[in-house]
């Protein structure tokens, strides 16, 4: 029987919660074993949790662009639109600064400083800024559930995924989507180092929805399909450019590897490609400090007379991507560019 009523996830629900004094974001470096939320009163304040990893994949979208109604609410202050626009500029280039590569900050940003200059005159600025973020927020959940539900047709009644990371909304739309036509589904998360997205915020998320969950260590994957125990390969993206390839958290390109000499499908979710970057070169990715992968949860884990290097996401080319669900439909990689461009 399909299911009409879907539990949706905490992460989902509570990450970034914007209030009267601050913005508050639920810690990723710690959920769900501990459910604690940094509070941010200014946007340098959110840039640097960004930075410092507190959110991420899809969570930046959302701490970017509250972090911009901070911003709002101090530039306020300036009594002329244009000091306020300057204000709203320099706090847009910092939450741009924080992670390259995540485009959902450069599109969440792009679309409250749009705001900012038709409303820099508005005697209650700060007040129509926050409403264009729930616009903003409400205009992201709408196109997520669309992605979702193309998603879903490509997910068969039985399968079990193999996902990688922690792939947001689009992942978890997309779930929702299959058990609402009455499919049922099992997921295999991958733990994901260094943070550990996939064996505490996916495995978590996924479970909230009552889908059975397993976890398996990075090295596992490859074996796991060799045992017949993967159905498909899905996950989100950070970016696809226009020329068809994934650019995803380091390890992507190693599973859709596995799962091309094992014939399984590999579809990778992105609400639309960007229009932007025509190939992997128009994309800065991201490097951060080796240290981070000599660490886990805090904890060292690694030789100290070692050197460790993290780079955060890798790309995977098109010949390796079966099929890309966006919120138009669902495409081959050969094909994005003529649809999107």
């Amino acid at each position: 029987m399909p299911l009409t009523d879907i539990a949706f996830p905490t992460i989902v629900r509570r990450g970034v919660l914007l209030e009267s004094d601050r913005v508050r974001i639920l810690d990723r470096r710690v959920f769900p074993l501990k459910e604690q939320f940094v509070d941010c009163r200014t946007h340098e304040e959110v840039a640097v949790a960004i930075e410092d990893m507190v959110t991420q994949s899809g969570g930046p979208f959302f701490a970017a662009s509250a972090g911009m109604v901070l911003a709002a609410r101090a530039a306020e202050r300036k009594k002329s639109a244009r000091e306020r626009l300057d204000e709203m500029v320099s706090a847009a280039e910092r939450l741009r600064r924080t992670r390259a590569t995540n485009n959902g900050i450069r599109v969440a940003v792009s679309g409250m400083l749009e705001a900012a200059h038709k409303l820099a005159g508005e005697g209650d600025f700060a007040a129509c800024l926050e409403a264009e973020m729930r616009e903003i927020w409400n205009w992201r959940w709408a196109r997520s559930r669309r992605l979702g539900e193309h998603a879903a047709t490509l997910v068969d009644d039985g399968d079990t995924i193999l996902t990688h990371c922690w792939a947001e909304t689009s992942f978890i739309d997309t779930l929702a989507a299959a058990l609402r036509q009455g499919k049922r589904l099992q997921v295999i998360c991958t733990e994901t180092r260094p943070y550990l997205q996939g064996s505490r915020l996916t495995a978590h998320s996924v479970a909230e929805m009552g889908i059975d969950v397993t976890v398996i260590t990075d090295n596992m994957a490859a074996h796991a399909m060799d045992r017949g125990m993967v159905s498909r390969f899905m996950t989100a993206a950070d970016r696809v450019t226009l020329s068809g390839h994934v650019i995803n958290k380091v390890g992507t390109l190693q599973l859709a590897i596995a799962a091309r000499h094992f014939k399984l499908p590999y579809i990778a979710m992105v609400q639309a490609p960007d229009s932007k970057a025509a190939s992997p070169a128009d994309v800065e990715m991201e490097e951060r400090d080796g240290k981070e992968s000599l660490m886990c949860l805090g904890m060292p884990t690694a030789s100290p007379l070692a050197r460790g290097w993290y780079p955060a996401f890798d790309v995977t080319p098109p010949d390796f991507v079966t099929a890309i669900a966006t919120c138009d439909g669902v495409f081959g990689a050969s094909v994005l560019r003529a649809h999107f461009s």
